[in-house]
């Protein structure tokens, strides 16, 4: 299959996420699946367009075609710089350019690596901070959570009680510019495996109503600001 064509997979949802919603895919057997990881990582879902680089561009959530989008500009440009050291490798992550339901007002950064595929394999999460290193670019923050062995109950309680924080860069609700938790917590097999295995490696916890956008954002959108810049307006 062309590489161009091989978006990311959809991840499913903990039977106890309450962001759901008709289209989502919930995995019911997440207790069993996750018994047999060995280490998890868990980390926190940032609120932003899911972006891949690879070798032919840079690509949103369809892959049909790259993205020429006003608000990926900047990583285009950072593509630009990179693209003919790829090879066969893929970054994806959460690009925070432009503003959706959450304002972020501590970052420091844009573009948050939170996967590496190569051919038919995603990579292990050492060798996504490897990849991340090496092309200068950030990964979502980490999340520690109980592990396994608690149990169940216990585990996802954890979860539950992890995503109702704020997130690692100050988040605030668009919509009532009020401070909010997290968007949400994905949690994933430490270890490298198989793309066609991805729906039994991969899950996630969204909060309830985490979308606050509506059909006129991409014409009314707005770029987040960086630390720096809301620091001076402090001033």
């Amino acid at each position: 299959m062309d590489m161009q064509s091989r978006k990311y997979g959809r991840t499913f949802h903990y039977p106890f996420s309450p962001g759901t919603t008709s289209d989502d895919r919930i995995n019911h057997q997440w207790w069993h699946d996750i018994s047999l990881i060995e280490r998890l990582v868990h980390t926190e879902k940032l609120d932003g367009e899911n972006n891949c680089l690879n070798k032919y561009g840079v690509f949103a959530r369809s892959h049909g075609a790259s993205t020429q989008s006003a608000w990926t500009q900047q990583i285009r440009q950072r593509w630009q710089l990179i693209k003919d050291d790829l090879g066969d490798i893929e970054i994806f992550g959460e690009n925070l350019y432009a503003i959706h339901s959450i304002e972020y007002r501590q970052l420091e950064n844009y573009f948050f690596v939170f996967a590496v595929r190569c051919k038919d394999v995603w990579l292990s999460w050492e060798e996504v901070n490897f990849y991340a290193d090496l092309f200068d670019f950030p990964c979502v923050p980490e999340i520690e959570v109980s592990p396994v062995a608690d149990g169940e109950a216990h585990f996802s309680q954890m979860i539950i009680n992890h995503a109702q924080q704020s997130s690692r860069f100050d988040s605030w609700d668009i919509s009532t510019q009020a401070a909010s938790p997290m968007e949400g917590i994905v949690s994933r097999n430490r270890a490298e495996y198989p793309v066609s295995d991805f729906a039994h490696q991969v899950f996630k916890y969204v909060r309830k109503n985490h979308v606050k956008t509506d059909v006129h954002w991409k014409r009314n959108w707005k770029r987040a600001a960086l630390s720096f810049e809301t620091s001076r307006i402090g001033e």
